[in-house]
């Protein structure tokens, strides 16, 4: 204190000046962050301040509680709107419901939106509650038969009208009026030849759409005509190093220093879950990245894959399991993966697919250098298995001895050992049963010719085929999906058209189809189990229909 009774007068006005503010302040702050959570969860979850749900009645007096009443599940999370058959719900923000008139009497130019009603009143809070609450617009006329009547208090009306406001970002990250900044991320372990084709392929992608987007075209509104200003577009390469702890704070101040709009591609070796985390808490999408382990998690909203990877292979491995085991009292799986690859992941979600069925799992894990012999080693104990998986890759596929002998089914993953380029020997490819998460060669053949001759009119080098297809399939998605948004630069938005375009595509590389819904965050759903025949396996057969576990 004697510091600052030795300040001279102005200064220690200043100071208290500043103190009381300070007081003053967080107070408030601190209120007004509670109002804005009570407000979002009314949107996202159905549920008021108190905690009790959300409810509402329809037209037909049905009466909808909690998460079934949440406004998200028709405006969607960036509050921009949807389509119900028919039917357009309009969006919903702040600058769509408040929105004012010029100086002639119209409404001010809005982004173009599907479903904005700019011809309308602007809502006053007045309005707008006895629109949520009776279900009359600001006209005074009756909603659809799609818009419940809500019950809300004084105090949770003001927290949801609050959020509803918050929802238009005045600054986007990652936008300004000449550049669209994206990033794509790159693990430590990821394989330097995967990595030398996705970055091939989203650079050739970058140059060219900068070299052919640079002029303004015009763009019909709801209200007049507008104009759509075509960015360059900026890729950043964000290459993690050091140990996985580390990388989620090695992200955030990547993010600080070049905010981007988007996350594309990608690639991961053993695991994506730190990336994946530092998108859903920092609210950016992360689109179709290169992973053998994706995330799966139907809570989370901003990070989207094209399949489950070796995930999705335990599910298939482990239904073909369970229909041979109908009938018997005990069956017993053997599998086998090497510490520290992707394989473990497979493993354990095989392990718990099958163990509440009453079905034993044992695993053989191999550390990452053990020898061929430990193989050999490990396939012999498995040899009064019913059946023994295997996770592995071509190196260790290519030294298997001698299959087991009796009746043991032997099932492997197709992503780990490369698909048809698996060096699987031959004595293993007959007994083999494969797990295969894409279309079948000759059925994707068409609609990868697009893709493989951009490769080719481009001279980028086809290193890593599938990882590469991939990669030029979402930054196709992100390009057509950016298009049709015109400058309604919001990600929750970008995620939503993602979803909504993505059923639609025709050219959609290894996959037979893809399609997203609320709670979905893989958009190809099923794969194969086959045979790898002819010489090195390089012929696929397969044992069964397209599976959706």
């Amino acid at each position: 204190m004697a510091r600052l009774t030795s300040l001279p007068a102005s200064r220690w006005f200043g100071v208290c000046l500043a103190l009381v503010l300070l007081v003053v302040a967080e107070p408030g702050a601190a209120q007004a962050t509670k109002a804005e959570a009570a407000g979002e969860s009314i949107f996202l979850r159905g549920q008021l301040a108190s905690g009790r749900p959300l409810e509402a009645t329809n037209n037909s007096g049905l009466r909808i509680t909690g998460q079934a009443a949440a406004c998200v599940n028709c405006h969607r999370r960036s509050g921009l709107g949807s389509r119900e058959g028919r039917s357009v719900i309009p969006p919903i923000t702040g600058r769509y419901l408040f929105n004012s008139r010029d100086a002639r009497g119209g409404p001010q130019s809005l982004q173009y939106v599907e479903g904005v009603r700019d011809k309308r009143e602007p809502y006053t809070d007045a309005t707008l509650s006895r629109a949520i609450r009776q279900g009359i617009n600001s006209e005074g006329k009756a909603f659809s038969y799609l818009m419940p009547q809500f019950q809300l208090g004084d105090s949770d009306m003001a927290a949801l009208t609050g959020y509803l406001r918050s929802l238009d970002q005045r600054k986007v990250p990652g936008v300004n009026d000449t550049t669209l900044h994206f990033a794509t991320i790159i693990t430590p372990d990821a394989d330097p030849v995967k990595r030398k084709g996705m970055l091939a392929v989203l650079e050739q992608f970058f140059a060219e759409r900068n070299a052919r987007q640079m002029s303004p075209a015009p763009r019909m509104s709801a209200a007049r005509i507008s104009f759509m200003v075509h960015r360059r577009w900026e890729l950043h390469v964000w290459e993690l190093s050091g140990p996985e702890a580390t990388w989620e704070q090695q992200l955030e101040r990547r993010m600080k220093e070049e905010p981007v709009f988007a996350v594309v591609s990608g690639l991961a070796g053993n695991t994506w879950a730190p990336v994946h985390r530092f998108c859903e808490r920092a609210r950016v999408p992360c689109l179709f990245p290169n992973v053998e382990v994706p995330v799966d998690s139907e809570r989370d909203f901003y990070s989207l894959y094209f399949s489950k990877a070796v995930l999705l292979e335990a599910e298939l491995i482990g239904g073909r399991i369970l229909a041979s085991a109908a009938g018997t009292t005990s069956r017993h799986v053997h599998q086998i993966y090497r510490a520290g690859d992707s394989g473990k992941a497979g493993a354990e979600a095989l392990t718990a697919a099958l163990a509440p069925r009453g079905i034993t799992v044992q695993s053989h894990v191999l550390e990452a250098s053990a020898p061929a012999d430990a193989i050999a080693a490990a396939v012999r104990a498995s040899s009064d298995a019913d059946a023994l998986v295997l996770w592995l890759r071509p190196p260790d596929m290519a030294v298997l001895d001698a299959p087991p002998a009796g009746a043991t089914a032997v099932f492997a993953s197709g992503l780990l050992g490369q698909m048809e380029r698996s060096i699987l020997p031959a004595g293993w490819r007959e007994r083999t049963h494969v797990a295969y998460p894409f279309d079948l060669p000759e059925r994707r053949r068409v609609r990868m010719d697009f893709a493989l001759g951009w490769f080719r009119i481009r001279h980028v080098a086809v290193v890593a085929e599938q990882v590469q297809a991939d990669t030029f399939l979402a930054v196709g998605l992100l390009s057509e999906t950016l298009n049709h948004m015109s400058d309604t630069f919001v990600r929750e938005y970008l995620v939503e058209r993602i979803e909504d375009m993505l059923s639609h595509r025709i050219l959609t590389g290894y996959y037979p189809h893809l399609s997203l819904a609320t709670g979905q965050r893989f958009a190809s759903k099923g794969g194969y189990i086959v045979r790898l025949g002819g010489e090195r396996g390089a012929k696929v057969v397969a044992e069964t229909e397209w599976i959706v576990p």
